[in-house]
């Protein structure tokens, strides 16, 4: 098992993988995907983050619209790994795990890819050739596979910044701050009366 396999060899293995083959590798952050290294905070205490995927090529005997019956080709990804990520809420480095479960439908063209019904959650359609590239296949599912809000199950504590300003943290400060008089505006329109006429 490599970890860092060339993109030469991460084609071919794609190739063997549509001829109904297995095929398993591991994938480095640092050396292979550099937009998932860029999301990992220079204060963490590992940045080496290796992933491990496993991939397996299929068909499945399909009707086409000509009548005929066609088994295109079918890739199923697994990909498993831990990133570190900044949390949202107290700043510090955790440790987010990752995991990517997919099928997808191999197809020639994007017109084929757009004609592809979308009510098929199940499956999604990808365009493959000769210069599919695995490596950055795997690097664009983990980047979707992000939380949208990186954060902690628990914190272990709160960053000073995010936290709320409290009624005894003004009163430390020595600033008196300074309430409005709800009855002021009344005071104000009674001494500008022309008539000098109270109410």
């Amino acid at each position: 098992m490599k970890t860092c396999e060339p993109r030469r060899s991460a084609r071919a293995r794609y190739l063997r993988i549509r001829q109904e083959r297995q095929a398993i590798g591991r994938c480095a952050a640092r050396s292979q995907m550099p937009r998932m290294l860029a999301e990992v905070p220079a204060d963490a205490p590992d940045r080496d983050t290796v992933f491990t995927w496993q991939a397996e090529g299929s068909t499945q005997p399909e009707l086409q619209d000509n009548g005929v019956e066609a088994p295109p080709p079918y890739l199923r990804l697994a990909v498993h790994g831990s990133l570190w990520l900044t949390c949202q809420h107290c700043l510090q480095p955790y440790s987010q795990h990752l995991d990517v479960d997919a099928t997808y439908r191999i197809v020639a063209t994007e017109e084929e890819a757009d004609e592809y019904p979308l009510d098929d959650d199940e499956v999604e359609v990808i365009v493959g050739s000769r210069q599919f590239d695995l490596v950055d296949f795997i690097e664009e599912e983990l980047l979707l596979s992000l939380p949208l809000v990186p954060k902690h199950t628990v914190c272990p504590e709160t960053h000073e910044s995010l936290l709320p300003v409290s009624d005894e943290a003004e009163e430390d400060s020595g600033e008196e701050v300074e309430k409005p008089n709800p009855f002021a505006v009344l005071e104000k329109l009674k001494s500008s009366d022309p008539g000098g006429k109270k109410h």
